[in-house]
């Protein structure tokens, strides 16, 4: 297996080229069209907690759209295996799995984002994320065991928070879903910082380094 290494935030995410149920696919061919992107690894296909997963990654496809995101699944299995699940799953679930599938055999993929924990197993790789922004960029990675499913509802969440951040220049406090309050940048110097404990318009001030305001939604 090539040297493998875990990619850190804000580190350009390594390109790739490979086979999936898509044809040959590059990261770069999504990012260059200002996509953000949701790399994920899973164990094995036609197993019963990946299955869960992208029955439900298939479900959201109107919440990746509205978020420009665009999902790339990644395991070590081959190409037909890969059709035959996806097949497999759209027809007994009744869904469209839109996303491709990239066929990793060589383990490339998996060795430049750290997908296969020896720990866990030689060949199988674990349940992890990487978020990566229009510039290439990762801004997000999580890992799972295999034995627990994703939460959908904040991979979502993940993305609608950085694209929150990103436009507005601010940052999405604990439990932050799309609506509430934002926080805003801590003031720089001793000045500012009795400025903003003083009181400002629109924010609300609980203490000078904590602030939150109200942002307009879409």
């Amino acid at each position: 297996m090539p040297e493998s290494r875990i990619p850190r935030i804000l580190e350009l995410a390594p390109n790739f080229e490979a086979k999936s149920t898509h044809g040959t696919i590059r990261l770069t061919d999504y990012t260059t069209r200002g996509k953000w992107v949701m790399l994920f690894s899973h164990p094995s296909d036609f197993t019963p907690v990946c299955s869960t997963e992208f029955v439900e990654f298939a479900r959201r496809q109107a919440d990746w759209d509205r978020l420009n995101v665009q999902l790339i699944g990644v395991s070590i299995d081959s190409l037909q295996s890969h059709i035959a699940w996806v097949l497999d799953l759209e027809r007994i679930f009744n869904v469209k799995i839109e996303f491709p599938l990239v066929v990793d055999l060589d383990q490339k993929v998996s060795a430049a984002y750290g997908l296969v924990h020896e720990a866990v197993s030689d060949t199988a790789t674990v349940r992890s994320v990487f978020v990566i922004d229009p510039k290439g960029l990762i801004r997000a990675l999580l890992y799972y065991p295999m034995q627990l499913g994703r939460n959908v509802d904040e991979l979502i969440r993940i993305f609608e928070a950085l694209q929150v951040a990103d436009t507005n220049g601010v940052s999405c406090p604990a439990n932050w879903q799309p609506g509430q309050p934002v926080v805003v940048p801590a003031p720089a110097t001793q000045a500012d910082a009795v400025k903003r404990a003083a009181g400002v318009a629109g924010m609300d001030v609980q203490t000078w380094y904590l602030s939150t305001k109200q942002i307009p939604t879409k």
